[in-house]
């Protein structure tokens, strides 16, 4: 079982590490690109009409889509595999890989519950097959484990591994029954660190986006002009009109 001065410095770093990737989405984000990405239909219906309330919502919508998938590979996989004292995988989609007994556990770390279509299934179940042909002449179980919920579930099917989640996949890395209260617990001492830096860029972002859309899409009476902002996310496109024919050059005495 991990000291408590080892597994608070486990959570610092991936935390550290989950701001800095944080912060990062600021320097990438662009109005544009995220007005041509979101539903304006959907902000109608929910009553916006000033610019700073849409900012908002924007800003809102696309850091909390972000934050889920950046907290599953900056947070919950690092902690995993240092809890675990795992070795980290050399096989894509697979995370790290345990010893248990005479047998290969390979995990591969979610952060929700819903991860998986169709299509993302298949290749979870191929990179586990991929790591069992990597790993002969060893028993091997190949396991999805989510960061946080309470599924559990067999392989069933096509379905090649095994899923285990929340309190029960911290202590079955682990072998410590209240380790996934303990992180929580740390979590809460060591955010207060990063906000105001994260606030700050949050308030740089929005007044910068604000600024934007005000001299885009915006009324003289400072509301959102729908039909100029809808326009430019739906309108049609002129087609694209073909290159004219290069000119030949005709030879002298022609």
């Amino acid at each position: 079982m991990l000291k408590s001065e080892k597994l608070e410095d486990i959570v610092q770093t991936a935390l550290d590490h989950f701001y800095t990737r944080r912060l990062e989405l600021f320097n990438k984000l662009d109005l544009k690109k995220l007005l041509k990405r979101k539903n304006p239909y959907l902000f109608r219906a929910m009553g916006i009409a000033e610019p700073r309330e849409l900012v908002k919502a924007l800003l809102s919508a696309y850091l909390s889509s972000s934050d889920e998938g950046i907290f599953g590979d900056a947070f919950f996989e690092p902690v995993a595999i240092a809890v675990g004292d795992g070795r980290k995988s050399i096989t894509e989609s697979v995370d790290f890989e345990l010893k248990s007994g005479g047998t290969t556990r390979a995990y591969a770390v979610k952060s929700g519950l819903s991860v998986f279509n169709a299509q993302s299934r298949g290749r979870q179940i191929q990179a586990f097959e991929e790591c069992r042909r990597r790993l002969p002449g060893r028993d091997f179980e190949a396991v999805v484990g989510y960061g946080y919920g309470n599924r559990t579930a067999p392989p069933k099917g096509k379905k090649n591994f095994r899923e285990v989640s929340g309190q029960a996949f911290w202590e079955e890395i682990s072998g410590d029954p209240d380790l996934y209260r303990k992180i929580l617990a740390l979590l809460g001492k060591k955010a207060d660190e990063h906000l105001a830096t994260y606030r700050k860029a949050y308030d740089e972002a929005t007044n910068q986006f604000l600024a934007d859309f005000q001299s885009q899409f915006a009324t003289p009476e400072g509301l959102v002009d729908w039909d100029k902002l809808l326009a430019f996310n739906s309108g049609k496109k002129s087609p694209k009109q073909p290159p004219p024919p290069a000119k030949t050059k005709q030879r002298k005495g022609q």
